[in-house]
């Protein structure tokens, strides 16, 4: 339990809030990286392991005149200690960092928790709920508030809504007494990285129960300035402000931050004399930059603060526009729409520039009665002709309608947001979100992979785009009309986990489903059964087997169950061309037997052997 005088510098700290300037520390990471501790270690774990080393930096910023001192906690969250394997040791870590920060702080400084955001995608760009998120914060901000601190830092949030978690945990755990400070951290534009505006973003924490909102880390104090003077006109709590200096370049294998302490020192006079009331500094700042702030804000201690509060309530909040019917999004929503049977054949981009081989399979699969044709982005993480580009050449050329899958791995979520509306507006208007193929499996696997978001995410954008809106809830003044398909695997080994992110799918605008390829039909029954209370169509994926080693690979590289009757046709067929033979002849008796239960199929085209699709999409015609 915290002791008496630590709940009176808690109340002593709340009421001098607002009615004098505050002067927090700088960097610890920076610090202790520059004391030789290497970057990938965890330095919130240094709490346990190397606990004069931290008191070492919170004194230097005692000494430099720093009043609020913040914990080593940054990251000592369940899910990130998680990566390091300290996982069961957040309670341990948190209250350590108290109490280094403590016996540095005395009675010279206040002591805050630091909270940082999770490091992973919470609802509705991931598969983590606002209630996994609070609970995570709820474990942490527990420790830090049983520890005594006064007051709690919440920083360097890029999701409005996973600080939201964040300050409603923090007022479950430590109760209405604690001060609580809250910021964010900008893009160059002054906007959150979704696009959110800073009106929005500060109207937004006006209304939630902190005592103070602000900014930190972000890309220097230039546009932390410019921010905090555009944010001071929806608000009338104070102000906090703690800009990088500048941001890094790397000399000799060290990042090194180039905002001098003098410069840090001359925009922290200008932070002030906008009406911030807690300045200090982040990533790159030291003891130095932080004594020279200290003289700043000693020379300006007697100035009002007072800023005129506008608090302005907008004309009217951005509304989203009503998204295009299904059967009017392209051909294929109309067949969906109308419950008819269809089918895809997959084919792959070229791996050069030459498509004329996929375009005349497209042309042989629009002959035979295919609906679709079906073309997977960097499928195995290859690199290919763009799936985009594919699937406007099959369109223009063959005639008949491409969906285009679209994956995570390789944009970020300003690139996923320009391309689609590229793709929609070169004529792609179906669509299957997935998250993509790790690099390690293709035959780069140094590439670096981006998934800023998953597939969960992906529709997200998607359906924001459909109602014209960007991701950041920002009109657009047109909208798209892309067919939202997702991906789903009956096959799942766990099953739980798999129907909970369909469910995040289906919330997030799915409007039909693509199964991974399925040879077990009796887990695809179970699966429908499942999920038929969310009423999408279920699109099933067949792949029509060349040979026993190709089974094989289905079984043991993709996890794809292969029920023993079938392996064994495979494993007694006598030639290369028998086992085509019987795996046509599996795939057709797959499709006559799910043509009841499924919206259609898509047909795979293995090795780019097109008419092994074609003669299974034969078998539609006589289960009519």
């Amino acid at each position: 339990m915290p002791s008496i005088a630590t709940q009176t510098r808690a109340a002593e700290f709340k009421e001098a809030l607002g009615k004098r300037v505050f002067v927090a520390d700088g960097a610890m990471g920076t610090a202790l990286y520059a004391k030789g501790v290497f970057i990938n270690r965890c330095y919130d774990e240094l709490n346990l392991s190397l606990p004069a080393l931290v008191r070492d930096v919170h004194q230097d910023y005692v000494k430099a005149g720093a009043e609020i001192l913040e914990t080593n906690t940054f990251g000592a969250n369940r899910k990130r200690l998680a990566g390091f394997g300290f996982a069961e040791k957040v309670r341990l870590i948190n209250q350590a960092g108290v109490r280094i920060a403590r016996e540095a702080a005395r009675e010279q400084a206040f002591v805050a928790g630091a909270v940082g955001p999770l490091g992973i995608r919470l609802e509705p760009l991931g598969p983590t709920s606002f209630e996994e998120a609070r609970a995570l914060f709820r474990e942490q901000i527990e420790a830090l508030a049983e520890a005594g601190v006064d007051l709690l830092v919440l920083e360097t949030f890029r999701d409005i809504n996973e600080v939201r978690e964040a300050i409603l945990a923090a007022r479950e755990s430590a109760g209405p007494d604690l001060a609580i400070v809250a910021e964010l951290s900008i893009e160059d534009d002054g906007t959150l990285r979704d696009g959110t505006s800073t009106a929005d973003f500060t109207r937004r924490l006006n209304e939630l129960p902190v005592d103070a909102i602000g900014l930190n880390c972000s890309s220097g104090p230039k546009v932390m300035l410019e921010t905090i003077e555009k944010m001071a006109a929806y608000t009338n709590k104070p102000l906090s402000a703690m800009p990088n200096a500048g941001l890094p370049a790397t000399f000799e294998g060290r990042n090194i931050y180039l905002c001098s302490p003098e410069y840090m020192a001359q925009y922290a006079r200008r932070f002030l004399l906008a009406g911030v009331q807690i300045v200090g500094g982040c990533c790159g700042t030291t003891a130095e930059h932080i004594k020279e702030i200290k003289s700043e804000a000693r020379s300006l201690q007697h100035v009002q603060h007072a800023h005129a509060v506008v608090v302005e309530e907008p004309a009217s909040r951005p509304k989203a526009m009503a998204k295009v019917p299904v059967a009017d999004k392209s051909t294929l929503g109309a067949k969906l729409a109308e419950g008819r049977f269809v089918s895809f054949v997959e084919i792959l981009p070229p791996r050069g520039v030459d498509a004329s081989k996929e375009i005349e399979g497209a042309r042989l699969c629009k002959a035979a009665g295919i609906d679709c044709i079906n073309v997977p982005d960097g499928p195995r993480a290859s690199a290919r002709m763009s799936a985009q580009v594919t699937c406007q050449l099959i369109q223009q050329q063959a005639g008949i309608e491409a969906v285009l899958h679209f994956c995570c791995r390789d944009r970020n979520i300003l690139s996923i947001q320009s391309e689609l509306l590229g793709a929609y507006t070169i004529g792609v208007r179906n669509l299957i979100c997935i998250t993509g193929d790790p690099p390690r499996m293709g035959t780069y696997p140094d590439a670096t992979a981006v998934f800023d978001v998953d597939a969960i995410g992906l529709a997200n954008i998607v359906n924001n785009l459909n109602h014209g809106l960007d991701l950041g809830g920002n009109p657009m003044g047109s909208q798209t009309a892309l067919l939202l398909g997702v991906g789903a695997n009956p096959g799942a080994i766990n099953m739980d986990e798999e129907l909970r992110r369909f469910e995040w799918k289906v919330k997030a605008g799915a409007e039909y489903v693509v199964t991974q390829p399925v040879f077990d039909l009796d887990l695809l029954e179970a699966f429908l059964q499942r999920t038929f209370q969310y009423g999408l169509p279920v699109i099933a994926g067949i792949w029509p087997l060349t040979s026993y080693r190709n089974a094989e690979f289905m079984v043991n590289e993709l996890r794809v169950p292969v029920p023993d009757r079938y392996m064994d046709r495979m494993r007694a067929a006598e030639s290369a061309e028998a086992a085509r033979a019987e795996g046509i002849a599996i795939a057709r008796e797959m499709v006559e037997r799910v043509g009841k239960l499924v919206a259609g199929v898509q047909l795979s085209a293995p090795f780019g052997r097109y008419e092994m699709a074609i003669q299974v999409a034969e078998a539609i015609g006589s289960r009519e």
